[in-house]
């Protein structure tokens, strides 16, 4: 426990009572933003971020963070929402059913952000540590009236146009291990994409990059993935940036939520400072450029996580849960760099489509 202590929720309820009362935040008002880098920790609720000021070693990058609100979560056929009803909001604007992957209420395909935006000339990047074709990333380019349709949904990246693309999933792209014996690998080189399915590359490609470095998920931090999540985004970012007509990058903490799933706090924690170091990246590169928005926020809350003091020991934390599934709990978002004006407050999932695209829409 770290005596240096921040009391977060205090410092959530004056970020959203004021909006963007900082004179950084004014500064960064007359400045447009050209690229956004959105960032979703899964499953990750206020409590989750509360644990990285008592868990890890170093100040959280989510102190950087000049614009915070809140973001409500409900699924159009229930209050508690998963991880592609609300991927799926983020990413079209639509709200829908849980286990739809950019489809609305009838099952048809609505646009995504990376199909409206890349006719525009901009670049775009997914990154998960899950399987590129689980929920959230799936949402971003992929079409399907349920979530488990790996095989389907993996079919979809080939024409994705996306420029980097990296995770796990190898199994849903391999010839040997699909029921239609697609080879999607060949697929991807045949439009251009460099592929790599062994380790992670020192540096970006010339060429669209797609690198799937586990059959399913990738591994825990507690097993030994190392920095995957934010060498990926620094890989990205170097590649993405080289486009003067701006970028969007992706980028999922996917285990956040499985933690929570098992009601493992090691886990859980493992994985929410590994997203948050994670976050620095995306900061630090924003702070470089000037014209990059960083957003950072959760699809929904897992696990009903809170931290609570151990018995009657009001000096040591006892990480507990509720549940094993979701909850309707509302889940924060912080805005950094310009354009973060528009981005407090408390609002629908759907709006913050909604609001990026009004970026995009501005060039």
């Amino acid at each position: 426990m770290k005596d240096r202590f921040k009391i977060t929720l205090g410092i959530l309820a004056v970020s959203i009572t004021l909006g963007c009362g900082s004179s950084k935040v004014n500064s960064q008002a007359s400045k447009k933003p050209k690229n956004i880098i959105l960032l979703i920790g899964d499953g990750m609720g206020l409590s989750q971020v509360s644990a990285s000021y008592f868990y890890k070693d170093t100040t959280p990058n989510f102190e950087r963070f000049n614009t915070i609100g809140l973001i409500k979560t409900s699924a159009a056929d229930a209050l508690v929402c998963d991880s592609a009803a609300s991927a799926t909001a983020y990413a079209t604007g639509v709200t829908t059913y849980n286990g739809a992957i950019a489809v609305d209420m009838q099952k048809q395909p609505v646009a995504t952000i990376i199909e409206k935006i890349t006719p525009k000339n901009i670049s775009t990047g997914i990154i998960s540590t899950s399987s590129i074709v689980h929920a959230t990333p799936a949402s971003f380019y992929a079409h399907e009236s349920s979530r488990k349709s790996y095989d389907e949904i993996a079919s979809y990246l080939p024409n994705s146009n996306i420029d980097f693309i990296a995770g796990g999933g190898k199994q849903f792209l391999d010839k040997n291990k699909r029921e239609d014996k697609r080879d999607i690998f060949q697929e991807l080189i045949d439009k251009g994409y460099s592929v790599e399915t062994k380790n992670l590359p020192k540096v970006a490609s010339e060429k669209k990059q797609a690198i799937f470095l586990a059959d399913d998920g990738m591994l825990k931090m507690l097993e030994g993935r190392g920095d995957f999540l934010p060498s990926a985004t620094k890989i990205a970012l170097e590649k993405l940036s080289k486009n003067e007509n701006g970028f969007f990058l992706m980028v999922e903490g996917a285990q956040i939520d499985w933690g929570g799933h098992s009601n493992e706090a090691e886990y859980l924690i493992s994985e929410l400072i590994d997203f948050d170091n994670t976050i620095g990246v995306a900061l630090d590169f924003a702070a470089n450029n000037g014209e990059t928005l960083v957003i950072v926020t959760a699809d929904h809350e897992t696990g009903g996580f809170t931290l609570a003091a151990d018995g009657g020991n009001y000096n040591k934390i006892k990480p507990m849960f509720s549940t094993g599934g979701h909850s309707a709990t509302m889940i924060p978002i912080f805005a950094e760099g310009p354009g973060q004006e528009d981005f407090g407050g408390i609002y629908k999932n759907t709006t913050l489509f909604q609001k990026m695209m009004n970026i995009f829409n501005k060039k």
